[in-house]
């Protein structure tokens, strides 16, 4: 049987010293592993806080930038159409103006040049001979153009028959004359006295006014650009 010797204090020490330092080494190396986790957490974390936050702001960027381009958009088509109907505005009170100032000067041509009013006359007569064609009609005038209307029905006649080959006749309607406030012109009158056509100058004025309109607005403001269609 072998003897089991007691240690002694030195040994005991030095035991003690041992086990205490590979303690503490690996508690050092724990602390060690420890510590790197940890650091390898913080940063994980740390970069999902930042993208989280980068995310927001880049969210809260980009909200603010669509409600600014698009109160931009609201502001400058505000603008526009602000200024669009301005524009309009103006080129209509030109318009206006223009065939203001024409009516005005309707009653120049009947007052100042009595031989351009007849030939005047003479064509606003064959028109209406022309549009009804019937043999017999009425035309009515104002009472200071009698004598000229009676000329112009029998150059229109002569015309008409020249043109088309048959008879047509005119009566100058006295009973019941265009009103003396009239700017000139006739009415043309058929079927009976059921059908009309006023040819006086201010309802050929009118006419010009909504089919020559176009025209004219194209002759002073050019070519809308946004037009597609054409007649």
């Amino acid at each position: 049987m072998s003897q089991i010797h007691a240690l002694s204090d030195d040994q005991v020490g030095q035991e003690l010293k041992k086990m205490t330092a590979f303690i503490k080494q690996e508690a050092l190396e724990k602390a060690h592993e420890i510590k790197i986790k940890a650091d390898e957490e913080f940063e994980i974390e740390k970069t999902k806080l930042v993208r989280q936050e980068t995310d927001a702001i880049d969210a809260s960027y980009e909200k603010k930038f669509k409600q600014a381009t698009m109160s931009q958009q609201i502001t400058r088509s505000t603008v526009a159409n602000k200024t669009r109907l301005k524009v309009l505005a103006a080129r209509q009170e030109l318009l206006d103006d223009i065939f203001e100032a024409a009516e005005s000067r309707l009653a120049d041509l009947s007052a100042k040049d009595k031989k351009k009013y007849g030939e005047t006359l003479k064509n606003l007569v064959l028109e209406g001979f022309y549009l009804l064609g019937e043999p017999d009609l009425v035309v009515r005038a104002r009472k200071a153009d009698y004598d000229l209307v009676r000329t112009a029905i029998e150059d229109a006649a002569k015309e008409y028959k020249e043109a088309l080959g048959d008879d047509i006749s005119g009566t100058l309607d006295e009973e019941h004359p265009v009103a003396e406030g009239s700017a000139g012109g006739v009415w043309i009158v058929g079927g009976s006295g059921k059908i009309e056509i006023d040819n006086t100058f201010e309802a050929r004025l009118q006419l010009l006014k909504e089919n020559a309109l176009p025209a004219v607005r194209k002759t002073l403001f050019g070519t809308n650009p946004n037009r597609k269609f054409f007649d």
